[in-house]
């Protein structure tokens, strides 16, 4: 790869780990601590993930028990997830909480598929945005003569190919999540 899109090509990477977080936080039927990640606890004043305030660990396939290392966070990590869009109702036992998770519905399922459509989307327009700011980048240094006509031609070419391969990648994930929602 040429240096000139060297930075570039790190932003497109960036995107696709931005829509793989968003896709580890769909939840597709089954147990999974990352459906977590998004959610805060107010700790001593500051919002804190989950995750940083206590042990998670997924007894069976479709359970989560997540357990607090002071107990006193119990009520506010059961509020935390109550007033999340997780869709889910935790049961405090006094100890730990318990999540559930249901097996999908046919609407739900079609729900979560539109959703991660979206994310898809989003990343997909990302993107084509890091593309146009290279092209405006690349534009400007022809004006100043830092750059060739030959070779702004050959970079756009090569930006575009990198784009569409990144794009490619966004929709074999997509196809893979989908995939996984859908399986019953």
């Amino acid at each position: 790869m040429k240096e000139i899109l060297k930075p570039f090509d790190q932003k497109m990477e960036k995107t696709i780990a931005v829509v793989k977080a968003d896709y580890a936080g769909v939840r597709a039927g089954r147990a999974n601590a990352s459906v977590l990640d998004k959610i805060s606890v107010d700790y001593y004043g500051s919002p804190t993930p989950i995750n940083q305030i206590a042990a998670i660990s997924s007894p069976d396939p479709h359970a989560l028990v997540i357990q607090p290392w002071d107990s006193s966070l119990l009520k506010a990590v059961e509020k935390a997830i109550q007033t999340s869009d997780l869709g889910i109702n935790p049961q405090n036992d006094g100890r730990v909480v318990r999540l559930s998770f249901p097996q999908l519905t046919e609407e739900r399922r079609k729900e979560l598929s539109k959703q991660v459509k979206k994310y898809a989307e989003g990343g997909k327009v990302a993107i084509r945005n890091i593309r146009r700011e290279a092209i405006d980048k690349f534009k400007d240094q022809k004006k100043k003569s830092e750059m060739t006509e030959d070779e702004y031609k050959e970079y756009e070419k090569d930006l575009q190919d990198l784009t569409d391969a990144r794009c490619k990648q966004i929709d074999e994930l997509t196809a893979a999540k989908e995939k996984e929602l859908m399986a019953v």
